[in-house]
Order: C-alpha cells, then sequence, then structure tokens
C-alpha cells in the first residue's frame, strides 16, 4: 500500500517537473549587452539568435517577431545549428521570413553548427541554400567587410571547431584593417585564436547547460571552456570579450532546467582607430 502511495506521489512529481521543464522552454530571456565604450562613436547595433535546433523549439516565428520588432537592428548573426533532419527544412522558412521582415541595415550572416553537419552532403547544400535564398550570407572560414559610417567592420565566419571544420588561416586571409567581429559556433575555439585578433566574438553550442541540475556536469565533455566554468553569457580571454548565446531551441528533449532559451541585443562601439588583424604564425 504505501509503496503504491509512493510511486504516485512520485509520478506526480515527475509529472510536475517536465511540465515545468517545458514551460521553461518558452520563457525566452531577452538580453541586451552593452559593450561601447566611447559614446561618439557610431555604434552597431546586432541581434544574436544561436542554435535554434528546428525539431525542438517552443517560440514560433509569430513570437520571435513580436520579442524583436522595434529595436534596432544593423546585423543579424545566427551562429549555427539550424536543424538536424531534412523533413525540418521547410521549418526554417517562416524563421527567415521574419529576418527579412526585421530589414537588418547591413545584412544576415550566418554560420554552421555540428548538428548542421549530421545532414548528408546533398541535404546540407539544400540548408545553405534555403539561407542564401532569403538573404542569409553563409560564412565557411571567410570574411566579408560592413561600413559604420564610414568605418569598416570585418565579419569573420569561422566553421565549426567541434566537427573539425575551423580554418582559422583561411577566415583571416587577406582581411582589411578595421574592427574584427567574429561569428563561430563553437566557443571553443578562442582558446586557439592567440595569434588571431577579434574585438568581439558570437557563439553558441551550450545552450547554457539547457538541463543544469544541480550543474551541466554533460557539458564536461564539449571542451576545455565548459571545465572553465565558461557556459553561457559575456566571458573574456586573453583580454578578448565574446559571447555565448544560451540558444533559442533545444536538443534531444524539449525541456529545460537551469536556463532559457535566448535572443540577444548587442550594441558595440565602431571605433575610428583602425585595428590590424595578426597574422597566422
Amino acid at each position: 500500500m504505501y509503496i503504491l502511495l509512493f510511486l504516485g506521489l512520485f509520478i506526480i512529481l515527475g509529472y510536475f517537473a517536465v511540465t515545468k521543464a517545458y514551460k521553461n522552454t518558452q520563457d525566452v530571456l531577452i538580453n541586451k549587452i552593452d559593450q561601447t565604450q566611447n559614446k561618439s562613436d557610431p555604434t552597431l547595433n546586432i541581434l544574436h539568435l544561436s542554435d535554434l535546433h528546428l525539431e525542438h523549439i517552443s517560440i514560433s516565428p509569430e513570437q520571435l517577431y513580436e520579442n524583436v520588432k522595434g529595436e534596432k537592428i544593423d546585423l543579424i548573426a545566427l551562429t549555427g545549428d539550424f536543424l538536424d533532419r531534412k523533413r525540418t527544412l521547410p521549418k526554417l522558412i517562416p524563421y527567415l521570413r521574419v529576418f527579412r521582415k526585421l530589414n537588418a541595415a547591413k545584412g544576415i550572416y550566418a554560420v554552421l553548427g555540428n548538428h548542421d553537419y549530421v545532414l548528408n552532403s546533398n541535404n546540407l547544400q539544400k540548408l545553405i541554400e534555403t539561407l542564401e535564398e532569403h538573404d542569409c550570407k553563409v560564412m565557411q572560414n571567410e570574411s566579408d567587410t560592413i561600413h559604420i559610417h564610414g568605418r569598416p567592420v570585418n565579419i569573420i565566419g569561422i566553421d565549426d571547431f567541434s566537427t573539425n571544420r575551423s580554418d582559422l588561416k583561411a577566415s583571416y586571409k587577406e582581411l582589411k584593417n578595421g574592427m574584427n567581429l567574429v561569428l563561430t559556433h563553437d566557443p571553443n575555439i578562442v582558446l586557439h585564436m592567440k595569434k588571431y585578433y577579434y574585438d568581439y566574438l558570437l557563439a553558441g553550442h551550450f545552450h547554457g547547460g539547457q538541463i543544469c541540475y544541480p550543474k551541466a556536469y554533460h557539458l564536461a565533455k564539449m571542451g576545455k571552456l565548459t571545465k572553465m566554468n565558461m557556459i553561457k553569457g559575456l566571458q573574456s580571454l586573453d583580454d578578448k570579450p565574446f559571447y555565448i548565446s544560451e540558444g533559442l531551441g533545444q536538443t534531444g528533449v524539449n525541456i529545460r532546467v537551469g536556463s532559457r532559451p535566448e535572443i540577444t541585443f548587442h550594441q558595440l562601439s565602431v571605433s575610428q582607430v583602425e585595428t590590424e588583424s595578426l597574422p597566422a604564425i
């Protein structure tokens, strides 16, 4: 009798715990990161989204738009892990339409993540083509330069580190002088960038742990940064700042414990002083 009562109570508590963990995936966190320094400098306003994981996402395109409309957005940065199944590809299109609707003056830039590379080569190409058809510039170890009030900003897209696709030398090839903004998926790449200068770096990959109870022990296998307790938010290494998004979607199961889906706005000063990128040695 007591065993049955205990089991019943355990099932009820488990049900409420899972329900709360699922509701957490709908409780989006909007972070605004002000990295401006000299108030007289022009600013670059970035909307950063990572890890949509469209197989497990609780934020609809309409909800996403409602959360970001009205904000000043110069550039949209998408740092990988859109999906990992071919059949999910049509689900991406309404989100891409939202991004286009936001009319980011300097465009939409994207890099790929480890889950995107689960796709076979044909389906991966379809993903890239879908992104590009909706005005996203997909960057695989390459750079582009935009100008903010005449001041150059290099957008450096480094391919996924966790699947051994990063090529720093190619990413920094023929880079112009100016501010360096790096987009990548796995932030562990920063541990290998001592000789490669950046002013700011955006990444994702860790989901803020997604399930952190009591701690995100499962992240230990995801690289040295997690062992340094650098799993989310604004961080710094070698006096260079980088930001790790908790991501908008989930992986594995659609629940979160001790983490929340994230939309991030970054405001950066674009200094008139040009920064010379350090070459590979």
